[in-house]
């Protein structure tokens, strides 16, 4: 049986500057970032305006790579090829305006996207992203092909919700790695 690894884009692999807007009766009340949006539980009438998440240009113009956690996903990806094991993205964006363009970001890093599905979990409209990443992550783990499965991210609530998947795939191994702002990781739980 063979391996799945997940990997988290933003503060996993990439340190983005990109911001949610959150608008209430139309008005701009609050701007997040990555790390604020994963605990941000919305106020009566507000409502999320992810546009600058979305564009692809900011994404490639603004974003730091995490240089440890680019050689940890290269060094995965090409053992993956070997063993016949898989590589995907699971980000909590929904759809770039720029497909090409935010995929020549990873390429402009070395980056083989070319090998790597990602999953955009933004589009699949539950009520948090953890969630969201949840009902991907088991359509991958659903498949049967898998005998163990590990997640790089850098938000404990998505850490929490992999590791709680666990109890579902008793016969799937379960890793979870938390990644930190310099890009070191260490075993979740």
């Amino acid at each position: 049986m063979n391996g799945l690894t997940i990997f988290d884009i933003d503060e996993t692999l990439f340190k983005t500057k990109a911001l949610i807007n959150v608008n209430c009766n139309g008005w701009l009340v609050r701007r997040l970032d990555n790390q604020e949006f994963n605990t941000y539980e919305l106020g009566p009438g507000e409502s999320y305006d992810f546009c600058q998440f979305r564009s692809a240009e900011v994404f490639n113009k603004t974003s730091e790579p995490i240089n440890r956690m680019i050689a940890k996903l290269n060094a995965i990806v090409k053992n993956a090829k070997k063993v016949g094991s898989k590589v995907i993205i699971v980000t909590a964006r929904a759809d770039f305006d720029d497909k090409k363009l935010f995929l020549e970001t990873f390429r402009e890093q070395g980056i083989d996207i070319d090998s790597i599905y990602v999953e955009r979990a933004g589009n699949v409209g539950g009520e948090s992203s953890a969630e969201n990443k949840r009902v991907i992550i088991k359509r991958y783990l659903d498949e049967g092909t898998y005998s163990r499965t590990r997640l790089y991210d850098d938000a404990t609530s998505n850490l929490d919700m992999f590791l709680d998947l666990a109890g579902e795939y008793p016969e799937i191994d379960f890793e979870a790695h938390f990644v930190t702002h310099e890009g070191t990781t260490r075993r979740y739980r």
